[in-house]
């Protein structure tokens, strides 16, 4: 069964664009041109991906990310109208896994939904025989590269496609320092440039912030100033 992927943008060109495109490539698509109507459809379907404008009428996308990472993890792209970085840190901060600004080339929009699908269905839906248990263990942190799952002091840490994969590139090279344009390519694909720190940046603040973790005296992840991070 393809992915299902959940579509809202009050501009009705710009929604149509978007599932033109995405039913090209054989995703079902769920369209919505409000935030009421698309919490009302989160409250009975699970999406695989959802693609949320910043701009709505009724409420903000940024709102929308929040109360779907209440419960949920399926990874979420931003659309913003500018090209402004606090619109970028907010949508990351509140769990957004990447973002895209208008106006987009539809193309570039369907590969990097391809490769958050990937990376998710990669970490959730593994089958248990094709994988091994791939799992780490530091100081109180456990992480199970098979079936996405991660605890500290045995509690669970609901972390996101994109938070996950950070951690474990960090955790699997600990004791190293990993340079951020290695980290960038783990977790991204795609070449780092100095423009893409901040997003890095605002995903580990937010490890960080779900771990207890204090950047002044870390427990776990350390900066290492102009080169990357490490954990210990």
């Amino acid at each position: 069964m393809e992915a299902k992927i959940l579509v809202v943008d009050d501009e009705k060109e710009i929604a149509d664009l978007i599932e033109l495109y995405l039913s090209n490539e054989a995703y079902e698509v769920h369209k919505f041109y409000n935030g009421r109507e698309v919490l009302s459809y989160l409250e009975c379907e699970t999406p695989d991906l959802a693609i949320l404008d910043v701009m709505l009428p009724d409420m903000s996308g940024f709102s929308i990310c929040q109360k779907i990472r209440e419960t949920q993890n399926f990874p979420i792209i931003m659309l913003t109208a500018k090209d402004e970085e606090i619109d970028k840190i907010t949508g990351l901060t509140l769990g957004a896994d990447d973002y895209i600004t208008k106006p987009f080339r539809p193309l570039e929009l369907i590969a990097r939904v391809k490769a958050q699908l990937r990376r998710f269905t990669k970490y959730n839906n593994l089958p248990a025989q094709e994988a091994d248990p791939d799992t780490i263990s530091i100081s109180g942190l456990t992480i199970n590269k098979r079936d996405h799952t991660c605890t500290l002091n045995e509690k669970p840490l609901a972390l996101t496609p994109t938070e996950f994969s950070i951690l474990w590139s960090l955790c699997k090279n600990r004791g190293e320092v990993v340079s951020s344009d290695r980290l960038f390519f783990d977790v991204w694909g795609e070449k780092y440039y100095s423009s893409n720190n901040n997003t890095i940046m605002v995903h580990i603040r937010h490890l960080r912030e779900k771990m207890n973790d204090s950047s002044e005296k870390p427990k776990y992840i350390k900066t290492v100033w102009g080169v990357g991070y490490k954990i210990e």
